[in-house]
């Protein structure tokens, strides 16, 4: 019985990753999205987060309740694709699409500003070192409370909040620059 625990930590059984991706993959794939605005894009993260996922799989020791992990993979994915994508210069397919599905709930103007206002701060969020894109992402976009984010990457509620309060700043500063 020790043994086969064993394999498992050092492999992920095709059943247990299975099973992870059958229960965590529509939050991935909701969170990756949020911070990239692609449905492209998203899946690229949701495919990247589970194959480090089953290469790391002994290192990585995922507690009963994975859904924070996950989530965090999930930001930290999707930051890296946006500044691969800023790199490179790609255009996702999805980043060519005027008709999202509740377009119709807001005014053709006011869906035209929040779209624009959505890929500005995705463009200034690549100013943002990759441990401030993050608490941002997770605070603003994936809703997460100082506490919960704190306990996640190991820091002071204390230290998020500074984090956060440096990075608003810093993001205000950049999209009143995008804006000029």
């Amino acid at each position: 019985m020790a043994m086969a625990r064993e394999q498992t930590t050092e492999n992920p059984s095709e059943g247990a990753l299975g099973e992870l991706f059958q229960r965590h993959s529509r939050q991935v794939l909701a969170a990756a999205y949020r911070v990239t605005g692609s449905r492209q894009d998203a899946e690229d993260a949701l495919q990247t987060v589970f194959l480090r996922l089953a290469n790391r799989w002994s290192e990585v020791g995922l507690s009963d309740t994975p859904g924070p992990y996950l989530r965090r993979a999930a930001v930290n994915a999707a930051i890296d694709l946006l500044r691969s994508r800023a790199t490179v210069g790609a255009i996702g397919l999805d980043d060519l699409s005027i008709e999202p599905a509740d377009r119709h709930a807001v005014s053709p103007d006011r869906w035209h500003r929040d779209a624009e206002f959505r890929r500005r701060l995705r463009q200034a969020l690549l100013v943002l070192t990759d441990r401030n894109a993050q608490v941002f992402c997770l605070r603003y976009l994936e809703e997460m409370t100082n506490k919960e984010i704190a306990k996640l990457l190991s820091l002071s509620q204390t230290r998020v909040a500074v984090i956060l309060h440096r990075s608003r700043k810093r993001l205000q500063s950049e999209l009143l620059d995008l804006v000029n």
